[in-house]
């Protein structure tokens, strides 16, 4: 088959988060069918080895699943189409094509793992982490995400924090009876949009952190002023801050428009991993592509692999702005040209 028809059989075969296991069967049989590769399979989780005598090992991870979506899968005007088609089947595709090359000059870990798409606590790769952590093993790893085909380093940490306003219960006849939480949330909401990102520049290439208010909540019934109103905030933070530094910074920022009964409650937090381009084999994929690199936004699995002490990147087929939405596409030329580089840098 060629690579388009190859990407085409993976994205028609539905895989959204939690529902990964008719696409798990048939990497696992595909990869079964080497005989140089180790295949082990836990969970939905897919991990394929080469056991040779050489002292190197590289990780090629990617996820198996997708977000919701139609999925009108085809092959069209030499590319293919669907939902998951960039993020990240196409690329998925070609791990599996190279991982058929039976002699390298380093060992190759393959990893094909479920639920990246959710929070990061259901992820598989966190459960190949706790349940088989040796197969994890490596001294640098690569993740398909897309990526346009150019090295994108490390990726930002992400901070989700609940910011809860008081006030006072009232009949919404007599208002000045009470305080109303709802209107407080105009200042703090002003504050948030008044953010100017705080730029980062790290390994040759920028991390633009943001502030941005996700959710809004509030309100008792459509007769009472609301004694309570609640913003959700998200922050996208650079590598050089960790959870304790972002969270005192959020803190410190928002004070300003926060009172001694505000309270601010810090949900989730997934961790920053900083670019290691110093890394040789790493700058050795980026000189392969032609392309400088560029700091990757948003987060993924390279802070899961840094978190082991593993240099990673993130590099794969298919732009990244087209994750997500319904218009995924990889052309053949994307996939050639993945295929080329990939191949070259696992020699």
């Amino acid at each position: 088959m060629s690579r388009l028809e190859d990407a085409l059989a993976l994205v028609r075969v539905g895989s959204v988060s939690g529902h990964e296991s008719e696409l798990a069967n048939l990497v696992a049989r595909r990869l079964r069918a080497s005989e140089h590769l180790d295949v082990e399979r836990v969970g939905d989780n897919v991990v394929a080895r080469t056991t040779g005598l050489h002292s190197h090992r590289v990780i090629v991870a990617g996820h198996l699943d997708t977000v919701p979506g139609d999925n009108d899968a085809r092959v069209e005007s030499g590319a293919v189409y669907g939902l998951g088609a960039a993020d990240m089947k196409a690329s998925l595709s070609v791990m599996l094509e190279l991982a058929e090359v039976a002699h390298r000059p380093v060992e190759v870990t393959w990893v094909f793992y479920a639920r990246e798409e959710i929070a990061r606590r259901e992820s598989g790769l966190l459960e190949l982490a706790e349940l088989r952590p040796d197969l994890l093993e490596g001294d640098v790893a690569i993740l398909g995400e897309p990526t346009g085909g150019v090295v994108e380093a490390g990726c930002q940490g992400t901070l989700r924090a609940m910011v809860r306003l008081t006030g006072a219960r009232a009949h919404s006849a007599r208002p000045h009876q009470g305080r109303n939480a709802i209107h407080r949330l105009a200042p703090l909401l002003e504050r948030v949009a008044a953010y100017e990102p705080r730029v980062v520049h790290l390994d040759g290439v920028d991390f633009v952190e943001q502030l941005q208010a996700v959710r809004v909540e509030g309100g008792v019934a459509n007769n009472v002023v609301p004694d309570e109103a609640i913003v959700v905030l998200n922050h996208r933070v650079a590598p050089d801050r960790d959870r304790a530094n972002a969270e005192t910074w959020l803190r410190e920022y928002l004070a300003v428009v926060l009172e001694s009964d505000d309270h601010v409650e810090f949900l989730d937090w997934a961790p920053p991993a900083s670019p290691s381009l110093a890394n040789e084999r790493l700058a050795h994929l980026v000189a392969l592509t032609g392309c400088p690199p560029r700091a990757k936004v948003g987060w993924t699995d390279v802070a899961t692999f840094a978190e082991r002490g593993v240099p990673a990147a993130n590099f794969g087929a298919g732009d990244p702005l087209l994750a997500h939405t319904a218009h995924e596409v990889v052309s053949a030329g994307e996939l050639d040209e993945y295929a080329r580089v990939l191949g070259e840098w696992l020699g």
